[in-house]
């Protein structure tokens, strides 16, 4: 119980990260890859953070999804 509660803390704090690295402005947005609205696009600096959440995603899934370790 507390592994999974553990893991949907970590998957929502990176997610929310995630969101306001790709809503933001930051130093190397890079040049637009897609435009999404007048406003608005995917930068390619985007990728790497898409990326990351990706990965942290798929670490926490194993972690959570992994039998735990059975101490005799």
């Amino acid at each position: 119980m507390i592994r999974a509660l553990s893991a949907l803390v970590v998957a929502g704090v990176l997610s929310g990260f995630a969101f306001l690295l790709l809503t933001g402005r930051y130093r190397n947005d890079g040049p637009v890859l897609v435009t999404l609205s007048a406003n608005h696009g995917l930068h390619a600096g985007d990728l790497f953070v898409i990326a990351g959440w990706a990965v942290a995603m798929v670490a926490v899934l194993v972690l959570t999804v992994r039998p735990g370790r059975r101490d005799r």
